[in-house]
């Protein structure tokens, strides 16, 4: 591969090993840019998987910043909620093409809690993380209170329908625009916030 940065060139391999990618789909990948859209944190010291090596897939090697999603519509003349609803389906496709183990369990999953009824834009579970994904996707800015919201729906499902063997579950909350004050005061290790774009 002619990438010369040994973490990014590691970053690829390991992209074919998990998703049995051909080599028009790693070049894809590598057009797209996808080891420049994950976060600092994790673009250091990547190790190529193997048996010998304990890496351990967390959600953030399967999650860019940002998602990059094929859009055939204008959205200029779309009302808000619609935009939300569209963006939802691209999302849902992207996931299960992705090949990274997300299998859907509900869109618009219902939660019924002290007579109320909650709806979770979409609840997937990931069959390499062995956990629920909690997916909650906002059309702008990042408030705090959408984490909040997230946190509150995560942690009905981590009490409520998660299995004992599974485990924890994990928040991802999918914005137009971050606010880097509100991630870092806001957020965990279960919640993970990234931005979308319209291809």
């Amino acid at each position: 591969m002619p990438i010369k940065n040994e973490n990014e060139r590691n970053y690829y391999i390991n992209l074919v090993i998990l998703n049995n990618l051909s080599s028009r789909e790693l070049q894809k990948e590598i057009k797209n840019k996808a080891f420049d859209r994950l976060s600092y944190a994790i673009k250091e010291h990547i190790e190529i998987i193997s048996d010998t090596n304990n890496t351990v897939l967390t959600i953030k090697d399967m999650i860019k910043d940002p998602i990059i999603l094929k859009s055939d519509k204008s959205l200029d003349k779309i009302d808000e909620q619609a935009i939300h609803k569209y963006i939802i389906s691209l999302l849902e496709d992207k996931f299960l093409e992705s090949g990274t183990g997300f299998a859907l369990i509900g869109h618009e999953y219902k939660l019924y809690i002290d007579n109320k009824t909650y709806k979770i834009d979409l609840l997937f579970f990931n069959v390499k993380l062995n956990a629920y994904v909690v997916v909650e996707v906002k059309t702008r800015k990042i408030k705090h209170t959408d984490i909040g919201q997230l946190n509150f729906y995560v942690k009905f499902v981590e009490d409520n329908i998660k299995d004992i063997n599974h485990n924890k579950t994990i928040g991802l909350l999918i914005v137009k625009e971050k606010d880097k004050y509100i991630i870092k005061y806001t957020t965990s290790n279960d919640i993970l916030v990234t931005t979308y774009a319209l291809n």
